[in-house]
């Protein structure tokens, strides 16, 4: 995706071989225009797919998500990081995420995922996998069908494109970065 990869060279910013700074574009403040292009071209990609629902994670993917639900004119649901005292019965899975150095039990609404459901999970970055694989843990447990996995961007030098791959998940990932060494962002 061209426009996305012109922004990653001209705002991204690399804090250590490991860490990408997208936060003036997609994670903190978000560009409605990129937003809305992210959405259609995961739209595209994922043409043809008989998906009735988005489902991702708080905070970062939900702008994500929305983007997406407009564009397949579909649901955005949310796995929140805390259960409120107001949500009934969930679905519940466990993910340790690796940048802020902590564990979450992500949970969902039983409201709003069923069997009937085909699913396509979005978020902001893939580095090890650990979000979307507990994303994938609910969906099953709702007996919920995943149909795909949309990236705005992959850490192509970490594992987790790779793990998701290897379970037969379709997983498309509009930039990917093959190294943030000497502080140089390199894409692929």
């Amino acid at each position: 995706m061209k426009l996305l990869k012109e922004y990653i060279e001209k705002y991204g910013s690399v804090t250590d071989s490991s860490i990408l700074k997208v936060d003036s574009f997609i994670n903190h403040q978000i560009d409605p225009v990129l937003m809305i292009e992210i959405g259609e071209e995961l739209k595209k990609r994922f043409e043809g797919k008989n998906i009735n629902k988005i489902l991702t994670i708080e905070a970062s993917g939900i702008a994500i998500g929305i983007a997406a639900a407009y564009a397949f004119k579909v649901p955005m649901v949310f796995a929140k990081k805390k259960k409120p005292s107001t949500m009934g019965d969930s679905f519940n899975a466990n993910v340790h995420s690796f940048t802020k150095k902590t564990d979450y039990n992500i949970t969902v609404s039983k409201e709003f995922l069923s069997p009937e459901d085909n699913i396509l999970v979005v978020d902001d970055f893939l580095a090890m996998g650990n979000a979307i694989i507990g994303l994938k843990n609910i969906i099953e447990q709702a007996g919920a069908n995943l149909q795909g996995v949309g990236i705005v961007i992959e850490k192509g030098f970490q594992p987790g494109g790779t793990i998701l791959k290897e379970q037969g998940i379709h997983l498309e990932s509009l930039a990917v970065i093959e190294s943030l060494e000497n502080n140089k962002i390199t894409l692929r």
